[in-house]
């Protein structure tokens, strides 16, 4: 290889490089979000999350812009970035959209989707109900793997359209609730079988009535959300001096 060639290949190499770079930090950024390691209103400062993931500045800032896009994050102009707050308007923000847009994804799922993807939402209830009636039996709290499978099952759901615009928002709506149902979790009284309840959803997708199904994932996010406020409620009650 002379060393045009070399060149070239190089130069060509540096903007995958960036581009895996900025992947990589969003990627951990944005889990630790949604996961509730890094809490609303914790600063992100460039310099500690330099050390703390060995990525280089323009990358972080990069990543933290489309978070910052994405509702996870808030831009403070000179002053830097910090986890976006939560609030009970916030949140009730997040529910109505999740209804609508949600309605929208499974009615084109129903519409436009094969066996292959009755077969997909077939397969992620299974692995969610497995998992369910592991924790349910242990009286174990909700876990790591029970969150992915619970994301895996609702997102399996809404992707039979052929919208990818539409379920792209439709997952970035279910982690922004996953990030309110998380930082709630702490004041759940006990584990819960929700596998009753899913099922009700996958059968009414697998009927095929877009009615039906709309209905009933608006009830469960619907019922989801109250218990977060109930959560967040109990906290602030918990925060205020007694008198």
């Amino acid at each position: 290889m002379d060393q045009h060639t070399a060149a070239t290949a190089l130069g060509a190499d540096r903007p995958e490089a960036e581009t895996t770079l900025v992947e990589k930090a969003y990627g951990v950024l944005r889990k630790a979000i949604v996961r509730g390691e890094l809490l609303p209103g914790d600063k992100l400062k460039i310099d500690v999350l330099q050390k703390q993931h060995a990525i280089s500045s323009s990358p972080l800032r990069e990543a933290l812009n489309r978070l910052t896009a994405e509702g996870l994050v808030t831009s403070e102009g000179n002053r830097g970035f910090r986890v976006a707050p939560i609030s009970l308007e916030d949140l009730a923000d997040i529910v109505h959209l999740r209804i609508v847009l949600e309605r929208q994804a499974v009615e084109a799922s129903i519409a436009e989707g094969g066996d292959n993807w009755e077969a997909s939402v077939v397969a992620a209830f299974y692995r969610l109900e497995r998992e369910e009636k592991r924790i349910f039996e242990e009286q174990a709290a909700l876990n790591e793997e029970w969150s992915q499978r619970h994301r895996d099952f609702h997102m399996a759901m809404m992707s039979g359209g052929r919208s990818k615009r539409l379920i792209n928002m439709v997952a970035n709506l279910f982690d922004q609730a996953e990030r309110y149902r998380r930082l709630s979790a702490v004041y759940r009284k006990g584990p819960k079988n929700k596998s009753n309840e899913h099922k009700r959803l996958m059968d009414a997708v697998l009927s095929r009535d877009p009615v039906l199904a709309a209905e009933r994932l608006r009830e469960h996010v619907e019922k989801t959300a109250q218990n977060v406020v109930n959560a967040m409620k109990a906290k602030q009650a918990e925060a205020e001096p007694a008198e």
